[in-house]
């Protein structure tokens, strides 16, 4: 295929897109300001208008576009291109792919921005060396998404693979979706976040005080992490706490689909091996069949916020 494709990662505050060639080589970029506010009408043309812009950048007629990837926060059809639901934007049922299409001319494939930088880290970042991979990241809440195969699971109408959002406690913390115990509530930066002031209200002799600069409000994903490279036994017991949490829910999913390698991303996936080494002993600890029989990788992800972009690129790609 010689035709050019736009790759858009759509978030609450803005939407990044990128314009790549027959070959997947990447040819520009851009970004524009969205708002609720916009509705959905405003969205889409705005959407519409970035996509114009972005061959403008690269300097070839829009013509040359065939089509057009949009990843989306909230619950999406990607088989028909609807937002289902999308809480923060207050929609429901809305057909962007259809609207984005009539207003460009182009093939649309929208898909949840989870599942969307999931596809991008196994065809471009550190999942591309296997061909089935589960992509988590680490943020304020748990997301990510699942690569079997080659091929981008998703569930009935594309509302599977909430990974965030699987019970690891069953009568556990409250979580935003309603639910208890859910992934994101014990091993999100904001559970670790939460974590550390705790157990720094307990101890205000910890070091955790003196890498957060002596205020609560300072206390980030790597206050932890750093108190505990300094020995702080309270920092210690809040990362091997955190870590404990994260084990279980990848056990979890290791030994229901079973992929060739995690890949983690987010704030947290940078303290590298002092997360990444403890983590693997945890979770070789809970696996059903052994790495040494079967073999598992847990690796950190490359493209960071990048990785919905590609993924959009990707999967309008392989689309009809």
């Amino acid at each position: 295929m010689d035709g050019y494709i736009i790759g858009i990662d759509l978030g609450g505050m803005s939407a990044k897109g990128a314009l790549f060639d027959g070959k997947g080589a990447f040819v520009a970029k851009k970004s524009v300001e969205t708002n609720a506010s916009d509705g959905f009408e405003g969205v889409a043309e705005k959407l519409a208008s970035l996509s114009r812009d972005l061959a403008e950048e690269g300097k070839i007629p829009f013509s040359k576009v065939e089509k057009i990837g949009v990843a989306s926060p909230g619950v999406v059809d990607g088989g028909t291109g609807t937002v289902l639901k999308w809480s923060n934007y207050d929609w429901t049922d809305v057909p962007l792919g259809a609207k984005l299409s009539s207003l460009t001319g182009k093939k649309v494939r929208v898909v949840n921005d989870a599942n969307a930088a999931a596809y991008g880290e196994a065809k471009f970042g550190s999942g591309s060396a296997y061909q089935s991979s589960i992509f988590i990241t680490l943020g304020t809440g748990v997301g990510g998404g699942i690569v079997l195969d080659g091929k981008i699971v998703e569930g009935f109408m594309s509302a599977g693979a909430e990974i965030g959002h699987m019970s690891i406690e069953a009568d556990g913390i409250l979580c935003g979706c309603g639910n208890h115990g859910c992934f994101e509530c014990y091993a999100s930066a904001t559970a670790l976040i939460r974590r550390t002031k705790k157990k720094m209200e307990e101890n205000l002799n910890s070091k955790m005080w003196e890498i957060a600069h002596g205020s609560l409000a300072s206390v980030d994903g790597r206050t932890a992490f750093e108190a505990a490279k300094l020995g702080d036994k309270d920092a210690e017991e809040v990362v091997k706490k955190y870590i404990g949490y994260l084990a279980v829910g990848i056990a979890n999913l290791v030994n229901i689909l079973r992929p060739e390698a995690v890949v983690l991303g987010g704030g947290i996936a940078g303290e590298g091996e002092s997360l990444f080494a403890p983590l693997r002993k945890a979770v070789e600890s809970r696996i059903y069949v052994s790495s040494s029989v079967v073999p598992l990788k847990i690796v950190g992800a490359k493209l960071g916020n990048a990785a919905g972009i590609y993924g959009a690129y990707a999967l309008a790609k392989e689309s009809v």
